[in-house]
């Protein structure tokens, strides 16, 4: 977390609420959004990122809104503290399996689930597992799990070992995602995002095996048609394999990047380092997010509704979109430790993609929850 932060990340929460939740009583108050007066959503999806029939409510949009007395919902060093209103979250995880499949984005998000659930759990009752791409979190009092897959372009590619995927060429097959799916085709809850990792004009496809060497056929192609490719090898893949009637399915909106400060008006050269306070103009979007990637997820997940699949979107771009103040900037572990003269340009190192915990994906989680809840045969099994 950025040091000497005037508004702390984990203590802002946006607030608005979730009484049109399908009759659901007030879920997580502070998690909620206010509206400011506009009904049109920023960046599409609209009908698929509203919970009712009421126009005027829409979860996503809104303002941030310091809170010190509610948050943190957890203790940053050791995730030791829960909030009473996120006890019944196990409850709803109860004999379930959820799985979050994307890339180090998705990976905070699935660390802050377990920060919100794991301190109401006696330690012999609770455990971490790492096989190969899998990580795995259990409760074993509730026979649940809550699971993190490494697929940071969502199909095949060779930065798909999550120990050793800083490479200087990215390579996708994207043809191929059953390595993949094989790990997460029984869950009970499937959480997908892929969006950072495709941040780039053209992704090098390969057609072939990566063992097969010159036999392979490459081929770069122009973002976002790879995207587009990718994601329909994705989509065919849920249309004949996942079990509509047990698994939920949500697809989780691109996370903005702050890494240009001229989009709130700084000088050139700047970016979050050293940011304490939100974007407080409405609607703000940033160069870190494309529009054309967002379209392309849109038309893909409304295409698998027209195939009889449901997905449900959860649209956290422009709620995150303010929080140019809520990246650890240059205050992180860094992978190998930064060069003292990387260390002499903090700036010019600062990590402006991911997020500080507690902070935004606690809010994501509080979104996904409210989701949970409103998943009527989820919760009847």
């Amino acid at each position: 977390m950025a040091k000497g932060s005037s508004l702390d990340s984990s203590t802002l929460a946006s607030r608005r609420r979730l009484h049109f939740l399908l009759g659901i009583v007030v879920v997580i108050a502070i998690v909620i959004f206010s509206r400011t007066g506009k009904n049109e959503e920023p960046l599409s999806m609209q009908d698929a990122t509203r919970f009712s029939s009421e126009p005027s409510c829409n979860l996503f949009e809104g303002k941030w809104v310091y809170d010190n007395e509610a948050y943190p919902l957890y203790k940053e060093k050791d995730c030791s503290f829960m909030a009473e209103e996120l006890a019944s979250m196990l409850q709803r995880l109860r004999n379930k399996r959820i799985v979050f499949v994307g890339d180090s984005l998705n990976k905070g998000q699935w660390i802050s689930m377990i920060c919100l659930i794991e301190s109401s759990i006696p330690k012999e009752l609770k455990s971490m597992q790492y096989d190969g791409s899998l990580f795995t979190f259990r409760a074993s009092e509730y026979n649940a799990s809550v699971q993190f897959y490494w697929a940071p372009l969502l199909v095949e590619s060779n930065a798909d070992n999550p120990m050793n995927y800083s490479l200087s060429e990215r390579i996708v097959k994207v043809k191929a995602i059953e390595k993949h799916a094989t790990h997460w085709t029984d869950a009970d809850i499937l959480v997908f995002n892929s969006y950072l990792w495709w941040r780039m004009p053209y992704m090098k496809v390969l057609w072939g095996s990566f063992e097969s060497g010159a036999d392979g056929i490459y081929k770069e192609v122009e973002v976002p048609r790879s995207y587009e490719m990718a994601l329909n090898t994705w989509s065919n893949w849920l249309e004949f394999h996942i079990n509509r009637t047990k698994t939920q399915l949500l697809w989780v909106s691109m996370s903005p990047t702050h890494e240009a400060g001229e989009d709130w008006g700084l000088p050139g050269g700047q970016n979050c380092y050293k940011e304490t306070e939100p974007i407080m103009e409405e609607g703000f979007q940033g160069r870190g997010s494309r529009t054309d990637m967002m379209r392309a997820v849109e038309a893909t997940i409304a295409e698998l509704k027209g195939r009889g699949l449901n997905i449900q979107f959860l649209n956290i771009t422009q709620l995150s979109e303010y929080r140019k103040d809520a990246h650890p900037a240059f205050y992180r572990e860094f992978k190998p430790p930064l060069t003292q003269l990387q260390l002499s340009n903090p700036r010019l190192n600062a990590d402006c993609y991911h997020w500080c915990l507690p902070g935004v994906p606690d809010t994501w989680n509080e979104l996904l929850y409210a989701y949970i809840l409103s998943f009527s045969n989820f919760n009847e099994q």
